[in-house]
Order: C-alpha cells, then structure tokens, then sequence
C-alpha cells in the first residue's frame, strides 16, 4: 500500500528576500531612498531656526530697555561716564529702611499665603472635591477686584474700627496693625493679592501628583497629619512651593497702589519719592532692584529642585548579558 500511494513532489521554496536597509517584506512599502535621508538633518534644524527666531526678538525685548537705562544712569552730558548714582546708592536716606521692610513683608506674605493655601488645598483634595470650585472662584476674585477698590475698602474698615472700637481691646489691634515699622494691614492685603498666583501655582503641583494615595500610605503607616504634611507631601511640592514664593515675592516688591494710598513707604514707594529729586539715583535703584528679584528667583529655583541626584542606569556588561 505504502509503494501505491504516490509521494508529493517536493516543493521548492522561493528564495529569501534578504533584508536591506529601507525595505519591508510582503508590505509593498516604498524602500527609503537618498532623499528621505537628506530631509532628515533639514526638519532637525527647523526648530533651531524657529527658536532663534522667538528668542532673540524676546530678549532684544528685555534687555534693550535694560541696556538704556543703564547707560543712563552712568552717562553724563559734560562729564562722561560716572558711577555717583551707584555709589551714593547705599548712603541714601530710605534706601536700606525700605529695602528691609520690602523683604519683611514678603517674608511674611509667602508665609502667610502658604499656610492659608496649603491645607486648603489638602482638605479639598481630600475630604470634599466638589468644593474645588467654590475655592478657585474665591481664589481668582484678586484678579476682578481692582487693587484702588481693596485699598478703599480697607482705608473704610481702619478709619471706622478706631472710633466704634475705642473702649474695647480691638483698639489696639487697629493700631498694632498700622505700625510704620511692619504694618501687618499690608501683609493681610498682599497675602489677598498673592492667593490667585499661590493657588495656581500649588493647583498644578498638586495635580501632578497622587495626594490621596501619598496619604494612605503614610497614614497607614501611622504618620501623624503634621507629619504627612510636612515630611510627604510638602517634599512633592518643592518646585510648586518655590513657584508661588517667587511669584509673592516679585508682587509685593513691585506693588506701590496699596502701600502708597496706606501712607507707608516700603522699597517701591521709596523709589518713586526720589524720581523726582534724584532721577539718575532712582533709575539706578529699579535696576537695582530688578537684579536683586533675579537673584532671589535663582535661589528659589534652586531650592524648588530636587537634590537627590539621578543615578545613571547601570551598563550590561558580557558577563551579565552570559548570566542573563
């Protein structure tokens, strides 16, 4: 039976297309010539080119007013170029008084906002996500509300909390808090101004992470809430802290409505009183100031990053590629 069965002729099969670069087996795919190869290192310097075209127009921006003010304050017609409006800088009346109080009030500003922001946004975040709306909305009201209309609001409350209150101990709370040399009012309404730009600022922060997971684990480790704060999620949020810090400390260093219309004088006010008297002086003093703010923003930058270093992945050597 075997030698009756006839065996199928052998098939031959085709021979193997072998692989070149550029080619796809059995897909009809056009094989990628010289052309597309030189097209290549073309797409790669078109973002160069539109980098270069966005930042140098940008920086010319910034710095050709910078450049002019600085030759302003060290030309003088007749006399050439001197350095009197930034030597007498230091030994001007005001100029350290105010400098201080500018950097106190931030201080306590950036403190303020932080602990008013932070457990809010914690509590929110946790127990009741449905409230997030409600405090956006009451967070973002700075931005509608204009600043002459907080200052005339609080001027109101000052002028009417003396003589309703004058038998009671609030008495003097309405005077501790106007006080030239740290009046608090002025903190109360930067931390008002600061919310919208801390809330954005640790909004995001926070959504990038997960807080509610960072919690539990924590939690059920049994980490008190202070410490989960303060040892887990404050950690989390550096880059985000060090966000709204810079951003409070550049509004109340620039902000001269509420500190004038109040009768104080911290450092911006303090440079608009000598603009008239001393011009050459106070361009200085913005300049001045202007790097100052730039060094504070690479020292929160700097502290807004994380230290610990990223270790490089480890190199598969033979050895191991043999164990493997």
């Amino acid at each position: 039976m075997a030698a009756m069965t006839p065996t199928p002729a052998p098939t031959t099969a085709a021979p193997a297309t072998p692989y070149t670069e550029g080619t796809t087996a059995h897909t009809g795919a056009a094989p990628a010539g010289p052309t597309a190869k030189a097209r290549a290192p073309h797409r790669s310097h078109r973002p160069r080119v539109w980098r270069a075209a966005v930042l140098l127009p940008a920086g010319a921006y910034f710095l050709v007013p910078l450049i002019a003010s600085f030759v302003f304050t060290v030309h003088v017609p007749g006399q050439g170029v001197s350095f009197e409006a930034y030597t007498q800088l230091l030994a001007a009346d005001g100029f350290t008084e105010s400098m201080l109080l500018s950097l106190g009030l931030a201080a306590a500003t950036i403190a303020l906002s932080l602990l008013l922001a932070v457990p809010a946004l914690v509590a929110v975040r946790l127990g009741s996500p449905r409230l997030r709306p409600v405090v956006e909305v009451m967070c973002m009201l700075p931005l509608v509300v204009p600043p002459i209309a907080l200052v005339t609001g609080i001027t109101t409350v000052l002028r009417w909390g003396p003589e309703h209150l004058s038998r009671t101990p609030l008495y003097q709370t309405f005077l501790a808090v106007q006080d030239e040399r740290f009046p608090v009012v002025l903190v109360l309404a930067y931390t008002v101004l600061a919310l919208p730009f801390v809330y954005r600022s640790l909004d995001a922060g926070m959504r990038a992470i997960d807080v509610p997971t960072l919690v539990e684990a924590a939690r059920s480790c049994g980490a008190s809430w202070p410490y989960v704060v303060l040892r887990v999620l404050l950690p989390n949020l550096r880059a985000s802290l060090a966000g709204a810090a810079f951003l409070t400390l550049a509004l109340v260093l620039g902000e001269f409505t509420i500190a004038s219309l109040l009768g104080f004088r911290p450092f911006a006010v303090w440079i608009v009183t000598i603009s008239g008297a001393h011009a050459r002086m106070s361009v200085a003093v913005s300049i001045l100031s202007l790097l100052i703010t730039w060094l504070l923003l690479l020292v929160l930058s700097r502290a807004g990053t994380n230290p610990a270093t990223v270790s490089s992945a480890p190199s598969t050597s033979p050895t191991s590629r043999k164990e493997s």
